[in-house]
């Protein structure tokens, strides 16, 4: 099972978005399953308040977790965390139009195209599907590119 399927399988079995983005990176964060679910537990359906969808917030996570903080520059080490999660919210908003939960809700079911290969890949066209692997596709372009 891929990574894409790994963060779909979550969301399926019950879990939230965030916590279906994180857990899917739990090989490379070092974290456990558990410790992921723990974590995002609150993040879903943007944080329930509608806000930043889960699935952003999972992939930032992920992303803090693989940029560590650097004691002696945590101002540095912010500003890198943050540059890259900004990075992230403009993919996906490249992608989606939408970076709150309530207005990438309002969409329904929609089919992926182009924009969104993994989705596409997999026929996926639930739109909190979509997301999350969207949303570990994005994760995954930004760690290529750092190497």
């Amino acid at each position: 099972m891929d990574r894409y399927e790994k963060a779909r399988d979550y969301h399926k079995r019950g879990f939230n978005c965030c916590q279906s983005v994180l857990a899917s990176f739990a090989d490379l964060t070092g974290m456990s399953e558990q410790e992921c679910f723990d974590i995002a537990g609150g993040f879903g359906a943007g944080a329930g308040t509608g806000e930043l969808c889960g699935a952003i917030t999972g992939a930032a996570m992920t992303l803090g977790r693989l940029t560590p903080v650097d004691p002696a520059d945590p101002v540095g080490s912010k500003k890198r965390t943050v540059a890259l999660s900004k990075e992230l919210q403009a993919k996906f908003s490249e992608k989606f139009g939408a970076l709150r939960c309530q207005d990438l809700l309002g969409g329904g079911k929609f089919v992926p195209d182009e924009r969104t290969p993994a989705a596409a890949r997999m026929g996926l066209t639930g739109h909190c599907d979509i997301m999350i692997v969207t949303a570990v596709e994005i994760v995954e372009e930004i760690l290529n590119q750092r190497g």
